[in-house]
């Protein structure tokens, strides 16, 4: 196995101000610092990207530095709220401006939802396969009433399932990353 750090790129995928989607995001991230990994946090409320154009987005000098860090990551975890069944448009928009960065990647989907965020999470398992980069054959779901407790995960349930993906995704994500 490699002796460097795993880079692992979290985008969170939300606009709101008061996000659920951002405080679960940053608490992944946090758990994967004090593993040893490099973190990269993009979030796109504090980060946000030019809606995607194929005929302009590549020449933004915000494309070339944003490039890097997809590069750099081994493993992304994207974060988005379930909006009727589907992805938040910023964390479209972000997916629309890659490709070839994502492939042999690992992807890792956590889904805010008041219902179980299946249709999110195989909208973000098909773009991956798409990108040839690879999943985990599960994603993470939660709901802020039922996991969240003033601003922080307060379900042993949730943290349990949480963890869960947290260790397989070092653990495949290491993996991928050996064999690129």
């Amino acid at each position: 196995m490699s002796q460097s750090p795993l880079q692992i790129l979290v985008v969170i995928g939300s606009l709101h101000r008061d996000s659920v989607t951002r405080i679960v995001l940053n608490d992944v991230g946090e758990h994967f610092r004090t593993q040893g990994c490099v973190v990269d946090v993009l979030d796109l409320q504090a980060e946000p990207l030019p809606l995607y154009n194929p005929d302009t987005a590549y020449d933004s000098p915000l494309f070339e530095a944003l490039q890097q860090r997809v590069v750099r990551a081994d493993v992304l975890v994207v974060g988005t709220p379930d909006y009727h069944g589907s992805i938040s448009s910023a964390l479209k928009n972000f997916l629309d401006h890659f490709w070839h960065e994502f492939a042999g990647k690992l992807f890792v989907t956590i889904v805010a939802s008041q219902e179980k965020g299946l249709t999110v999470t195989d909208q973000l398992r098909t773009v991956a396969r798409q990108c040839y980069a690879w999943t985990l054959p599960y994603g993470v779901s939660f709901s802020e009433r039922a996991d969240l407790t003033n601003g922080r995960i307060s379900s042993d349930t949730f943290r349990k399932r949480l963890d869960m993906l947290l260790r397989d995704a070092r653990i495949y994500g290491q993996l991928l990353a050996d064999q690129r």
